[in-house]
This record gives C-alpha cells, structure tokens and sequence, in this order.
C-alpha cells in the first residue's frame, strides 16, 4: 500500500515573526528543507502544501522532491491544507501528515508510522515520554473525512471523536514533539 507523504508549509507564521519555514537551522539548513528532506528519506514522492505565490519557500521545497500544491484557502487554517493535500494524493492508500515546523522528527520515525498504516492501522501517532506528538497517519478509510477538513484544528476533531481507532508508536524520538514557533524555539537544535 503506498503512503503518501503531506508536509503541511502553508501556515502564517505570525508567532514566529518571519518566514519561519525559510529560516535556518544551525547547520544552515532551512527549517521548513529539514522537514521535507526528513519526510522525503521515509516517503518518496509525497506533496508539500503552501500558500499561493510563496516562491521562495515553493523554490526550496520543490528541491526536495516534493510536488507544491498551492492552497488558496490557507488563510482559513491547517485543516484546509490538510484537505488540499490529501485532495491531491486522494488515490493513495493512506496519508502521514508532518508540519513543516517540526524539523526534528527523524526518518526512521516517520518509516515507523508509515508501516503502521500498511499492517492495518486506522491511525497511528508517535508517543514520546507518554505525550503524543507528529506526525499522524490515516488510513485510506479516513480520505472523505479529510478532504472535507477546515479551520484551524486540522484533524484533531476526528482524532478526538475516534480515539479507539488511533494506534500508538512509543518512540525515542524526541522530535515528534519539538516544533519552531518563535526564534527561541532554534535553540532546540538536534542536527
């Protein structure tokens, strides 16, 4: 069953200051690079969402090798993002959402998630130290749902009102609940 990959890069950044998802880490790397390149080493082929005309940002992640859907909505929250994304990819066999300010999140989690959906999984999220974190994956059976999304509470409603559907992965990884919001956040840095 292929997996696809939605990285979520059209939010506002308004906490933040600036272009956050441009940004870069200490290694020199943009925040918003890392995530892709994350998803992208788990789930080739997947898409980025973004807001119309944000060249620079679309520029760096289509480097990656992530397709750019522009979401016209964007402005209305990440659930409208989340249904572009899945719109676009509505013929896979399951969707694992990452955001694209959580560059921290390593591969090998992201693989883990992944394999979750494909032995049965309805929904699958990474816990890390009893917390549950990101990203989240749905099976196909979750698609109309998805793709009906908006506001900006993405899929936490349908996490929320199923909570026997959702499948836990304990992790070690630490980055499944490390995001950037304001400039301090950097100084998180694991790369």
């Amino acid at each position: 069953m292929a997996v696809a990959g939605i990285l979520l890069a059209a939010g506002s950044a308004r906490r933040f200051g600036a272009q956050k998802l441009l940004h870069p880490l200490a290694n020199g790397t943009p925040v918003g690079v890392a995530a892709a390149h994350n998803l992208v080493r788990a789930l080739p082929g997947g898409v980025a969402v973004v807001r119309p005309g944000d060249h620079d940002l679309i520029a760096a992640l289509s480097a990656t090798g992530l397709m750019i859907v522009e979401n016209p909505l964007a402005d209305q929250g990440l659930g409208s993002s989340l249904a572009a994304g899945v719109r676009a990819t509505r013929h896979a066999g399951g969707w694992l959402i990452a955001l694209a300010d959580m560059p921290w999140v390593a591969p090998s989690t992201i693989r883990r998630l992944a394999d979750g959906l494909r032995e049965g999984a309805a929904i699958v999220a990474p816990v890390y130290h009893g917390t549950r974190g990101h990203p989240v994956g749905f099976s196909s059976s979750w698609g109309e749902r998805l793709q009906q999304l908006s506001g900006d509470e993405g899929a936490r409603g349908l996490l929320t009102a199923h909570p026997e559907q959702l499948s836990i992965e304990t992790t070690d990884d630490a980055g499944v609940l490390i995001d950037v919001d304001h400039p301090h956040d950097l100084d998180q840095a694991r790369d």
